[in-house]
């Protein structure tokens, strides 16, 4: 669905005012697009998802200062450069930090509260079935749903257990959550 300028920023105004249901539009309208960016840039599919999933987190948690007098994928793509930047500036670090510490033998030794749509399609699911979709999702995303619906963690639960911050982990259950109903609806659809 193309939506115009300001069917955008009504939606980005919903999410100002804190409506999951915006947050969801903007995370599946504007997915793709990021992550064929970072997909472009880093070429490795989990970073790139990676990547795209702390974009979002990010500019969900700084969505009040996003002004409406610039486009709204635009605001996200310049998010997902600085993080993939500072990424790559990590990385060289710790590699630059750890090559010049380690000794030659090292070297040559190293080898929410209200239950969303999906919320309700994935509870509707017998188990068995269920279990065998989760399956088909990729191993980061298996995990939170494993550790929010099996484990019953709560999201802070699962911030401190896989070592992310808590932004990360809603926006990686929200999009877990998305590709599992579209898993469970293309097979009752079949």
């Amino acid at each position: 669905m193309e939506l115009d300028k300001g069917g955008i920023l009504i939606q980005v105004a919903n999410a100002k005012l804190g409506k999951q249901s915006a947050y969801n539009f903007l995370l599946d309208h504007f997915w793709n697009e990021v992550y064929g960016f970072q997909i472009k840039r880093v070429q490795n599919e989990f970073e790139a998802e990676d990547i795209t999933i702390e974009t979002f987190a990010k500019a969900f948690d700084k969505i009040h200062t996003y002004k409406e007098t610039y486009v709204f994928s635009t605001w996200l793509i310049a998010i997902s450069k600085n993080i993939q930047i500072d990424k790559t500036r990590k990385k060289n670090a710790i590699l630059h930090n750890q090559a010049s510490q380690a000794s030659e033998a090292q070297l040559k030794s190293v080898p929410d509260a209200n239950p969303t749509p999906e919320d309700v399609l994935i509870t509707k699911q017998n188990l068995t079935q269920l279990l065998r979709d989760i399956k088909l999702l990729k191993p980061a995303y298996q995990q939170v749903i494993q550790l929010r619906y099996f484990q019953e963690m709560s999201y802070t639960e699962i911030a401190i257990q896989l070592h992310e911050p808590l932004s990360n982990i809603k926006v990686r259950l929200l999009r877990a959550k998305k590709l599992l109903a579209e898993i469970i609806t293309k097979k009752n659809t079949l």
